[in-house]
């Protein structure tokens, strides 16, 4: 936890520890994953994480807390998350700078927050001045705006601060040091943790304080909450030219507050090569005087008793002179080295650079999302479009992985516009149109209609086209085939009707037929289902070739005429079900048309009258 004094200040001590816990405005999975990996980079017991906030959703977010996948709880309110949590003192605001200040005030002002970090650019700056009134009023730390955030070695960071886990490692962030670092810059942290890990005992903690005119804390607040931390032996500070935040610093070192040795160098001394001002990076790097020229500051800084080099390329030499300083002088105890876990490396990275192989848990042969537009059977969707292909077109090479001919693909569409309805007296739209009248939704009231589909009603289609090829394959007479089927106990599929008869054909049947006989190149397997009704109609006058026998017979006549199948693939469409399909997806038209039908008369609840029901012991 951060000591905090009274007063118009902020905290003055040190603001994390490895218990510090954070909650994590508007979800960004890479940044969390980085806190979570340096959580156990650095052996803590419980995640530096606490919970997630992003508006409007809730729940949780599964990630990796080392080997172990852990549930991060996902709140809709800052409001809600802090109640959740309220060990959790750090709210790190990953929003667009749009809402960034208005989310940081809301937090601000939860009792339970004592650090806030924004990590967006561009936040205006009448609003960053608010939140630095309140927060200093109400003795907050705000971190940022324009910022990575912050770090302190083996404890605790902010998002992405500090990079890679590689880098992490690099710069012995995993363990404390005993150097405290406070820049403007979040890109040039990363090359000075790095530089300070070379040539002393590492960071303990370091601060970018962000790029804009006005941070919400200053590079004084942070020199001087340093000077307090009994492990920071020595402070690094990188301030660049614009602005006066320099001045602050050195008007606390003249004033003697700050009692441990600063290196400090202050960027941009190249501006003066330049004939006109130049805005270098940031918002606020931009010299408005000569004052706020990186020259000036530097001299000040010198003249106050900080260490300041004569170049940034000597800057890593001063530290070094600095921290050998303290070491021989006996204030710098050595830091035992440690060998940091493995971080487990993720699935995804792993298969990517070779090092293992996993297997797939679906295979999917027929369409593929991975280019720049979907394909189906490799077929891309502009080129579907683009030839005016239809939906028999789509089904053939979804469903059959090929493009058919056009008689193909037009029987196909045929067979789905005859059989998209058959009026609301079938039990498949008697089910859905009772669905949608007791206030269900589309998918339920479908779903009940399709669930009637089988032996009884439209499920033929595949066992008439099985029974009628295996008769026809085998030389069966219509009296043979239709005898066996008999003797088995079996009614031949696809012939018999309810209500069509002999002398009042179903009209279906007759332009499936025509069609066949126009355009199939043959269409044996439909001839002889004619020659089988023939005999069937002898024996009842009802016992007509019906639509499901119709389709069946012809389909075998497509597979078989056109060429493109081999007997082995047709076995294979027969058997798995292929045909049925056909009517499942033109029925299912229908029945999408009765549930709108329905809830467009706002029909109420059915219930079947009793008269209807004869009641029986």
């Amino acid at each position: 936890m951060c000591r905090i004094i009274s007063g118009d200040t902020m905290a003055t001590g040190q603001i994390f520890s490895k218990t510090t816990q954070a909650l994590f405005y508007n979800y960004k999975q890479l940044p969390i994953q980085r806190m979570l990996d340096f959580d156990f980079l650095c052996g803590r017991e419980t995640p530096s994480v606490a919970g997630i906030i992003n508006p409007g959703s809730e729940g949780f977010q599964k990630l990796f807390f080392g080997q172990e996948e852990i549930a991060i709880p996902v709140h809709s309110a800052i409001e809600a998350a802090c109640a959740a949590h309220p060990t959790a003192d750090v709210f790190i605001n990953f929003a667009s700078f749009r809402s960034a200040a208005a989310s940081s005030m809301a937090a601000l002002k939860q009792p339970t927050i004592r650090v806030v970090a924004i990590i967006a650019e561009g936040v205006p700056e009448s609003d960053t001045k608010q939140l630095i009134a309140y927060a200093r009023a109400n003795n907050k730390v705000v971190i940022g705006p324009a910022t990575v955030g912050g770090i302190q070695a083996g404890a605790f960071k902010i998002g992405d601060t500090a990079g890679t886990i590689d880098n992490i490692i690099h710069c012995k962030l995993y363990r404390p040091g005993s150097v405290g670092f406070v820049s403007k810059s979040g890109g040039m942290s990363n090359e000075l943790y790095n530089s300070i890990a070379r040539v002393t005992d590492g960071i303990y903690e370091g601060i970018a304080i962000g790029g804009d005119v006005f941070p919400g804390s200053t590079l004084s607040d942070h020199v001087l909450r340093f000077n307090n931390i009994p492990q920071v032996k020595m402070i690094v500070v990188l301030g660049e030219l614009g602005g006066r935040d320099e001045y602050s610093l050195v008007e606390a070192l003249k004033q003697g507050k700050i009692n441990k040795p600063v290196v400090a160098w202050v960027s941009g001394t190249c501006a003066t090569l330049f004939k006109s001002e130049v805005q270098f990076g940031h918002a606020g790097a931009k010299s408005g005087g000569e004052m706020e020229s990186a020259q000036a500051k530097n001299e000040a800084l010198r003249e106050a008793g900080a260490v300041v080099p004569t170049s940034y390329e000597a800057f890593e030499g001063a530290i070094k002179e600095t921290f050998d300083k303290l070491a021989e002088g006996g204030k710098i105890t050595a830091v035992k080295e440690i060998t940091p876990p493995q971080i487990p490396e993720d699935l995804n990275s792993a298969i990517k650079s070779g090092k293992v192989r996993a297997p797939t848990h679906i295979i999917s042969t027929i369409s593929d999302d991975r280019g720049e537009e979907p394909t189906y059977a490799g077929v891309p969707m502009s080129s579907i479009v683009e030839q005016g292909l239809g939906v028999g077109d789509v089904i053939s090479l979804l469903w059959f992985k090929r493009s058919l001919p056009r008689y193909c693909t037009r029987f196909i569409e045929i067979c789905i516009m005859l059989c998209a309805d058959h009026g609301p007296c079938v039990s498949g739209a008697h089910n859905t149109i009772v669905t949608a009248r007791a206030g269900k939704d589309l998918v339920s009231s479908l779903v009940s209609g399709l669930l009637t589909i089988g032996p009884r009603f439209g499920g033929a289609i595949d066992d008439a086209a099985r029974y009628f090829k295996d008769a026809y394959d085998r030389g069966l007479t219509p009296y043979e085939f239709v005898e066996s089927m008999k003797k088995k106990g079996i009614r031949v599929p696809g012939i018999g009707h309810r209500i069509k008869r002999g002398d009042n054909r179903d009209k279906r049947v007759e332009l499936l037929q025509e069609f066949s006989r126009a355009n199939f190149p043959s269409v044996k397997y439909m001839e002889y289902a004619v020659e089988v009704e023939t005999y069937t109609l002898s024996k009842a006058n009802n016992l007509v070739l019906n639509v499901d026998g119709a389709i069946g017979s012809l389909f075998l006549d497509l597979l078989a005429g056109s060429g493109m199948f081999t007997k082995q693939e047709i076995d294979e469409i027969v058997g798995i079900g292929y045909l049925n399909g056909l009517f499942v997806l033109a029925r299912s038209i229908g029945l999408i048309g009765h549930t709108f039908d329905q809830k467009r008369l706002k029909q109420p609840l059915y219930r079947h009258p009793w008269e209807d029901v004869l009641y029986t012991k």
